[in-house]
């Protein structure tokens, strides 16, 4: 950890302000009364936000954006070490912080609470910081998403940090390139551990043994919270040397260390893989010793984040839009499963944009098998991100894949080459009641904003 003292620091330069992640430290700095300035790529609606609140944003990446007063540069992960605006930092001898090194810099002392895995993470987080909130210990919380709880306690509401007096620290921690590893936790929550990130993992043990790095952090009196009879989870836990806490055992009423008995309560986001964050959420708070009635009342208020399954509004048609960040063939699988669970008997059509070349490419299988709950599947091209394209791997093969060994319910996967052709096919194949479904990591949440005639907060 780079030995910075961030209370010296007056001017603050962020490479890739517009990021889920980044752009949260960029509004912890702006309410500590730094100056902030930032770039990024592309206008977006976080850097929207940002400039109302007193960000100085650039689109498009120069050594220009770079002012010889800027006292420390906080940059994405995804930046490379030829992106001009880090080369003039060098040259200046300006000090240079990841965003993941900045996240373990300014949970430092802090009472950190950490919600880790493949899947489940974002709603997790959130669940546990409206607890908390709501039981008055006044937490700072950054999240990989936006809160969007209607509830009073979250004071910035569409915002993915929330600032906090008191020492706990959460935070959503993420293991692409061992990231999570600049934190030091006292709760760590492991909500699950699947192949992902292949493109930096070489294979499943490489991604355990990373969770277990991360877990032998934990000290005698800390927590792990997770469900121990995960085969995925059964090295980390074993390697622990903290209290283990299962809360795969809180619905059942059989929890240890003086856990309460416990039904989880209806619950306003729908589907299992919430019922299963919402058991850690629960587990989590009674370590804190909120109160079980407070526990409940928070849960049952609780309101999907943003991009997790978010309704959007109705087509001029009727046909109603969601939008969901899922991107893995697990998350898609659970999405599905939820949607025709709330939705037995209407059309399900499914609008997927892939997300990274590795990943289609090493999870192709998977992805295959994941659409058995929509009735009709609308693949777009590869959203690249952070890689170079890779012409052996495409939307096309999938679409195809889908359709020749995917197809056991007659689900047809349709390729459209860009987003007017989708919008053009929705408009003249969909009626009212329909349900349409975004879904991905890169920008296919705009293809639905472009369909949206009546924009209803309920469904």
């Amino acid at each position: 950890m780079k030995n910075i003292d961030l209370s010296k620091i007056k001017k603050t330069h962020f490479v890739g302000i517009g990021g889920i992640g980044v752009s949260a430290i960029a509004r912890m700095m702006l309410a500590e009364g730094k100056i902030v300035g930032g770039s990024d790529t592309s206008d977006s609606a976080i850097i929207d936000e940002l400039r109302k609140i007193g960000a100085k944003i650039f689109i498009g990446h120069s050594a220009d954006n770079i002012a010889y007063d800027v006292d420390l540069i906080i940059h994405t992960p995804a930046a490379m070490a030829d992106n001009p605006e880090l080369k003039k930092a060098a040259k200046l001898n300006i000090p240079k912080l990841s965003y993941p090194e900045m996240l373990g810099l300014i949970s430092k002392n802090k009472y950190i609470i950490a919600v880790s895995g493949t899947h489940g993470k974002t709603t997790t987080t959130a669940m546990i910081a409206k607890i908390v909130v709501d039981g008055g210990l006044n937490p700072t919380v950054i999240i990989g998403s936006l809160f969007k709880n209607s509830g009073s306690n979250l004071i910035l509401p569409k915002s993915n940090y929330k600032a906090g007096n008191k020492n706990i620290f959460i935070v959503e921690a993420c293991e692409y390139k061992r990231s999570f590893l600049n934190l030091e936790p006292n709760i760590l929550i492991i909500t699950n551990i699947e192949e992902d990130h292949l493109d930096y993992y070489k294979n499943l043990s490489d991604i355990q043994s990373a969770f277990t790095e991360l877990a032998s952090k934990l000290g005698l009196d800390d927590f792990l919270v997770c469900n121990p009879n995960d085969k995925n989870l059964a090295s980390v836990v074993k390697s622990a040397k903290c209290k283990v806490i299962d809360y795969s055992l809180v619905s059942l009423g059989l929890l240890r260390n003086s856990f309460s008995k416990l039904t989880i309560p209806k619950l306003k986001v729908f589907g299992r893989h919430n019922i299963e964050n919402a058991k850690a959420a629960f587990a989590v708070s009674e370590i804190l010793k909120i109160k079980k009635e407070k526990i409940l009342k928070s849960l049952s208020e609780f309101e999907a984040v943003w991009r997790r399954f978010e309704y959007k509004g109705k087509m001029k048609n009727r046909a109603k839009i969601y939008d969901d960040y899922a991107h893995h063939p697990t998350e898609i699988r659970a999405a599905l499963s939820a949607a025709r669970l709330k939705f037995p008997d209407q059309k399900i059509i499914t609008v997927f944009q892939p997300h990274l070349y590795s990943r289609t490419k090493l999870l192709f299988n998977d992805f295959v098998k994941s659409f058995t709950d929509a009735d009709k599947i609308i693949i777009t091209p590869i959203y690249a991100a952070r890689e170079e394209e890779d012409k052996s791997i495409n939307s096309r093969i999938l679409a195809d894949e889908i359709n020749k060994n995917g197809n056991k319910d007659g689900i047809k996967a349709k390729f459209c080459q860009d987003f007017n052709e989708i919008e053009k096919y929705l408009r003249q194949n969909t009626k009212k009641d329909d349900i349409i479904i975004t879904m991905g990591a890169g920008d296919i949440y705009k293809v639905g904003e472009n369909l949206i005639e009546d924009e209803c907060e309920y469904e």
